[in-house]
């Protein structure tokens, strides 16, 4: 599964256009967050994703969950989101 990382500084946009792109390649995609910024981010882009997809049929969904992550050698819990078509 591709997985795609958000930062507070992250377009929205751009990130939903490659969030869709990758569902609607691969079938579904993983979105990382670290922050409450970043998570922020992500969030939108999944929903205006869900509005560039909407006219192919596509419904999509979100599943959050925590993930481990390394960053600079130092572990960190990221939110994660599991998208894919319902």
């Amino acid at each position: 599964m591709d997985v795609l990382k958000v930062s507070a500084h992250s377009n929205p946009k751009s990130v939903a256009g490659a969030l869709a792109a990758v569902v609607r390649e691969k079938g579904s995609a993983e979105i990382q967050a670290v922050g409450a910024g970043a998570v922020n981010q992500a969030v939108k882009a999944i929903a205006i994703c869900r509005g560039f997809v909407a006219p192919n049929g596509i419904d999509l969904i979100a599943i959050p969950a925590f993930a481990e992550i390394l960053i600079d050698s130092e572990e960190r819990t990221a939110i994660k989101f599991i998208v894919e078509p319902r």
